[in-house]
């Protein structure tokens, strides 16, 4: 595929990600998401969806291009919400974020119902955890206002995932079979007409630790799928588990930080043009640097 792979169209708007990583802040409206459940505000009305949208105009001012509005969280053992529950928590900070601002705002559901009330309100990308795969109608959804869209990996729904995933033995490498499952995502999607996608490994979800580490180390072999790839790698427990001291239990959330930082900048080296991130300036600090050190010819292209 040329290089206009680079170009993704959002609708009526363009994401130009030939000239390095771009960042994708995180904004969840939820009480349980396992970094900032409950920092956003958790549904409509004034006060909540208020702070939500300073929230992330404060990732934008940061270096945020992109904002991802969920209200559900994935994170593994979540409980589901009801789609009713889901549009009630995101559609009005949708609403009211398009106009504050001419950010690409993004909804974060695998379902179609959300989707389309999240399209309706001005999102001009849907970021689907399943790859199409838990809600047959999304991708006729978002062909029909002509989204870009986000395919993740994932074996399994979120209520369905134990954190046992986090250590599990890897007997199958990881690597092709997440790139197949891919494939077969983007097939999905090109199949309703849908040519603007963004791919997404899936870090930590129904990973173990060491398969999450070997997804990062070769990312660089995504690039023969032809799509942009996006890094979801803020603040995850593998990155815990690598800087845990001897003895010490797991790192929270809140310390992961820095890994979180030396992470991203690995995905960008390897390949990724999207960082999906809490920290808004420190996911545009790394992909700065790492941008730069790619421009400056140190490390080969990515494989296309």
């Amino acid at each position: 595929m040329a290089n206009d792979r680079y170009t993704i169209q959002c609708r009526d708007r363009e994401l130009d990600l030939r000239d390095g990583a771009k960042v994708m802040g995180i904004l969840n409206t939820t009480p349980d998401s396992f970094f900032d459940g409950g920092l956003s505000g958790n549904g409509s009305g004034p006060e909540n969806t208020g702070h939500a949208v300073e929230r992330a105009m404060s990732m934008i001012e940061k270096g945020a291009e992109i904002i991802d509005v969920g209200g559900e969280s994935t994170r593994p053992g979540a409980e589901t919400v009801d789609a009713a529950e889901e549009i009630r928590r995101t559609i009005p900070v949708i609403r009211e974020l398009r106009g504050t601002s001419d950010v690409l705002i993004s909804i974060d559901t695998y379902k179609a119902v959300v989707a389309e009330e999240a399209l309706a309100a001005g999102a001009s990308i849907v970021n689907d955890i399943s790859g199409f795969r838990f809600d047959p109608d999304i991708a006729a959804v978002a062909a029909r206002y002509r989204a870009a869209v986000i395919l993740m990996h994932t074996p399994e729904r979120p209520d369905a995932m134990d954190w046992s995933h986090r250590t599990a033995g890897a007997a199958t490498d990881i690597v092709p079979v997440v790139r197949e499952s891919l494939r077969k995502a983007t097939e999905t999607a090109e199949r309703h007409g849908i040519t603007n996608i963004i791919l997404d490994p899936g870090f930590g979800f129904g990973k173990s630790v060491e398969e999450n580490f070997r997804l990062l180390g070769r990312l660089q072999e995504f690039g023969e799928l032809g799509r942009p790839l996006l890094a979801g790698l803020s603040r995850k427990s593998f990155l815990g588990e690598a800087i845990r001291r001897p003895g010490g239990g797991l790192p929270s959330p809140e310390m992961r930080l820095s890994a979180t930082v030396a992470a991203s900048a690995i995905a960008v080296l390897n390949g990724a043009r999207i960082l999906r991130a809490h920290d808004a300036q420190e996911a545009a600090h790394a992909a700065a640097v790492a941008s730069r050190v790619k421009t400056a010819g140190a490390v080969p292209p990515p494989v296309s």
